[in-house]
């Protein structure tokens, strides 16, 4: 079989939740300080574990921090902590809780300092690819701009957030698209512009 000719999505066949997220939001343009807070502290919590693990509870993930708006989560305290270690709804996982916390802090201190997050994530979005990439072995576990993200970020305060997560942010929030050109994303684009 040649990479022309397969048809399967870079990840995620097989299970409906993992099938609509590859199809409808990873490598999608995210906006917004709440979504963007989001997919931070979810990479964070998916940190050795299955991304397939973080999708299953990302409706609880977003009940317990407050739809992730920055302001309500800066302002959990440790019995919200403990709270959440409680909770098996959640990946229960002290210092990841406490990241999350002092990721919405720290995009408070953006905000007093005149910036906003999703100037500050997008400002480090690299060129579009020429072409999409055709297999596997083109893609990245980082990139220099996702060095330099994670170290901009860790100089403000965030924390869980290393140039690997950072380049994994970057796919799912649309500042690089490395779906495969044999993906069924990929090709229906072409479809759509033909």
């Amino acid at each position: 079989m040649t990479t022309a000719t397969i048809t399967a999505r870079c990840f995620g066949d097989g299970d409906p939740l993992y099938e609509a997220y590859h199809d409808t939001e990873w490598g999608v343009p995210v906006h917004g300080e709440a979504p963007l807070l989001e997919r931070i502290a979810l990479e964070g919590f998916q940190s050795g574990l299955s991304w397939i693990t973080v999708l299953r509870k990302r409706d609880a993930f977003r009940e317990v921090f407050h739809g992730f708006e920055p302001a309500a989560v800066a302002g959990m305290e440790e019995d919200d902590v403990e709270r959440l270690l409680a909770d098996a709804r959640i990946i229960r996982n002290r210092q990841k809780i406490e990241a999350t916390i002092g990721n919405a802090r720290a995009v408070l201190a953006l905000h007093e300092s005149g910036q906003t997050l999703d100037e500050l994530f997008w400002s480090f979005a690299p060129p579009p690819r020429p072409a999409p990439l055709v297999s596997f072995e083109g893609m990245m576990s980082t990139s220099p701009e996702s060095v330099a993200m994670a170290k901009t970020l860790k100089k403000l305060g965030f924390r869980f957030f290393g140039p690997t997560t950072a380049y994994a942010a970057m796919q799912a929030c649309g500042l690089v698209d490395d779906h495969l050109a044999s993906c069924p994303v990929v090709l229906a684009r072409g479809s759509l512009t033909g």
